[in-house]
């Protein structure tokens, strides 16, 4: 193996390079996330580019890659700060009753930050992810799980919450009554295709708000889960 063969893609495998200490440093890793998260909550993520986020940072595009070396792991380190903003409950509680907390959090802080769930799709191995993490599959062990049920609950609870709010996103960015008025008259018009879709008002579910649907599933699959 050559010593110039490129590293990991993915910031966290990476080994941190050393710097050298600049006195009065004014641009740190720590301001950079806050400034990205900021201009993403703003104008979400099709919008942001270094160049945008180096403008609003009031700094060359230069020195910002000297901290950040590409815009993936900005992403990586957005969303790391993101699922930072999920509480961990004490690792005494009742393991039903932390799961859930953990999980409603999780989902909290995506939907606070919308432009989270497009991020998902590089291995999500940053400290705040980890922590949680961490809780979740010790939580799982601490209520009696082991071997492939600790892994596949814990994978399931996981994918829950992340398929969720992909989709209330997605739907969120079509939230145009016009839109839904056209998928309902889809589904509708072809209900000789779709009879279950048509009659139990797949498009429009009025009758139950997201938050209801979630917890709801939420509680059959823990239900499910834990012994």
């Amino acid at each position: 193996m050559t010593t110039d063969e490129p590293g990991p893609t993915v910031l966290w495998l990476r080994e941190a390079k050393p710097r050298a200490a600049r006195r009065a440093e004014p641009l740190t890793p720590e301001r950079i996330v806050a400034a990205a998260v900021a201009e993403l909550d703003e104008h979400g993520a099709d919008r942001l580019t270094m160049r945008r986020l180096a403008q609003r940072l009031d700094v060359t595009s230069t020195a910002l890659y000297w901290h950040v070396a590409t815009k993936e792991d900005l992403h990586d380190l957005v969303l790391d700060h993101v699922l930072g903003e999920v509480p961990i409950p004490p690792g005494d509680a009742d393991p039903r009753a932390a799961l859930r907390v953990l999980v409603l959090g999780w989902r909290s802080a995506m939907l606070a930050h919308p432009w989270s769930a497009r991020m998902v799709g590089r291995p999500m191995l940053g400290p705040n992810v980890l922590a949680r993490t961490e809780f979740l599959q010790a939580t799982l062990s601490r209520a009696g799980l082991s071997g492939i049920d600790l892994a596949s609950a814990g994978s399931l609870l996981a994918e829950f919450v992340i398929g969720a709010v992909v989709t209330e996103t997605t739907w969120r960015q079509l939230d145009d009554p016009a839109v839904r008025a056209a998928a309902r008259d889809h589904v509708a018009g072809h209900a000789d295709r779709y009879p279950t879709l048509s009659a139990t008002g797949f498009v429009a579910r009025d009758q139950w708000s997201d938050t209801e649907l979630f917890e709801h599933g939420l509680d059959r699959l823990l239900d499910a889960v834990l012994p």
